[in-house]
């Protein structure tokens, strides 16, 4: 937890936004609910607790079953839970009071759970706007449903875009303690990453790697920021299956991140050859993909939209895949036609913070598109998630990859879809190939950009047979 200053300080702030966009006694109050613990299989058995990462935001608590509401007429802060009983006690030890917690996130006013319901219907029948985010988690889309007499497949439909735009606005420039928090977890990633390069050996299951590297993450932090990807298909973009022995000559992706003990996340992405040296074909392919990763870097400062980093790199992809007679014509034409797509159906990159892809559960296009810009339709620039004009604290991935997928190239030969652009015959040489994925995070600067993380994970074709011929000795 930071210090109570900080969310006294978010709050107020999210207070003034709020007070800006309605006249006096007309703004409403907005509801906040915490997550609560979700089973596995039955009641007392459940998943690891992860709280909301906006409450975490803004109030700092990582408990379960806490809910607040700020007023926005009355300026009032008030924290909803329940003390601990004998019973609990019981199984868990001595607990502070729900007072206690509160005050130490600078809330003076708290209440019991139950409360909450009253204060909802109240400011309901009294016509007042009740605001609040569209919830990721079932419980609290239950909850929701509940204290606003509402259907739960209508919450979705009911939230408070307003309340949503000035919470992303906040959250989108990162503060200097975030940014702290933000280079311990890629500290963090980084031994995660360096571990499973290391374990990369022929003959071994994946599921041996991804058990040592996620064990890294939970013994210096929370434990890994999403489901581990780690495979020798790599055209396969989430894979998340480990049950492959490691086969000499093949590529070996592994995208995975960390998050530390105060959810802050880290995401990081190499491919690896798994013989510890590139072939010729590996080489080509891969030196594209760090190319465009160093240009998308290069790029990024104050000022640019994300789409156009993105477009500028799929350009370099386009170049030179276009030297290697896999696809041939004009760059612009290419470019304008989506044929990239082809080869990296995904974005750039995406937002970064207390969630691995930050506010996502917000809305996608509110938290990575601007006003004036509009999402493609296209395969890859479609998936962008970020394409912000770019300011100082924003904190992206930069992910360039490229990979060579079976169906795909038939489906897009068949369908004509690449406008005579692509070489089908080179092509059909790749078909076994796999795919390569190469992601630092990003910090954008006043001036620039700087990469995340105390280190960078060793990146061009040299640097990294270097690695993998020291790890092996």
């Amino acid at each position: 937890m930071f210090s109570k200053n900080i969310y006294i300080s978010r709050r107020r702030t999210l207070m003034e936004k709020m007070s800006a966009t309605a006249p006096e006694g007309q703004r409403g109050i907005a509801v906040f609910i915490g997550n609560a613990e979700a089973p596995a299989q039955y009641r007392d058995n459940c998943y690891k607790y992860r709280q909301d990462s906006t409450w975490l935001y803004y109030f700092g608590i990582d408990q379960p079953l806490y809910a607040a509401v700020l007023d926005f007429d009355e300026g009032r802060e008030t924290i909803y839970a329940d003390d601990f009983e004998i019973g609990d006690i019981i199984w868990m030890g001595p607990q502070p009071s729900v007072q206690s917690v509160a005050e130490s996130v600078g809330v003076a006013e708290s209440a019991p759970y139950g409360a909450l319901n009253a204060v909802i219907a109240k400011a309901i029948a009294s016509g007042r706007k009740v605001h609040y985010i569209r919830p990721s988690r079932y419980y609290n889309k239950i909850k929701l449903a509940e204290l606003t007499d509402r259907k739960p497949c209508e919450v979705d439909d009911n939230f408070s875009e307003t309340l949503t735009r000035a919470i992303i606005s906040m959250r989108l420039v990162k503060e200097q303690c975030e940014i702290e928090q933000i280079d311990d977890a890629c500290a963090l990633g980084f031994e995660m990453h360096t571990t499973g390069r290391r374990g990369i050996v022929p003959g071994i299951v994946e599921q041996e790697i991804v058990g040592r590297m996620e064990g890294v993450t939970m013994s210096k932090g929370w434990g890994p920021s999403f489901p581990t990807i780690l495979t020798q298909h790599g055209e396969t973009l989430h894979n998340h299956t480990h049950d492959k022995i490691i086969e000499p000559g093949k590529l070996m992706v592994i995208d995975a991140g960390a998050e530390n003990n105060m959810h802050y996340a880290s995401d990081f992405t190499r491919t690896y050859p798994t013989s510890g040296k590139f072939t010729r074909k590996q080489r080509e392919i891969y030196q594209i993909v760090c190319d465009c990763n160093n240009l998308a870097f290069e790029l990024t400062r104050p000022g640019i939209t994300y789409r156009e980093v993105h477009l500028r790199t799929v350009r370099l992809m386009l170049e030179e895949l276009r030297a290697l007679d896999i696809v041939r014509g004009n760059i612009d034409n290419m470019v304008e036609a989506g044929i990239a797509g082809l080869f990296m159906p995904h974005g750039l990159g995406h937002n970064m913070g207390l969630d691995v892809h930050d506010m996502e559960d917000l809305n996608e296009n509110l938290v990575g598109y601007d006003d004036d810009q509009t999402r493609s339709t296209q395969l890859g620039l479609g998936s962008l998630r970020m394409a912000r004009r770019l300011v100082p604290g924003n904190v992206v991935t930069d992910e360039p990859g490229i990979y060579f997928i079976p169906a795909l190239i038939d489906q897009w030969k068949a369908e004509k879809t690449d406008h005579g652009f692509v070489n089908y015959d080179r092509l059909e040489s790749y078909r076994d190939f796999g795919g390569i994925r190469l992601e630092d995070d990003v910090l954008v600067t006043e001036d620039g950009a700087r990469r995340t993380g105390p280190a960078r994970l060793p990146i061009t074709p040299d640097e990294v047979e270097a690695a993998m011929e020291e790890d092996r000795k």
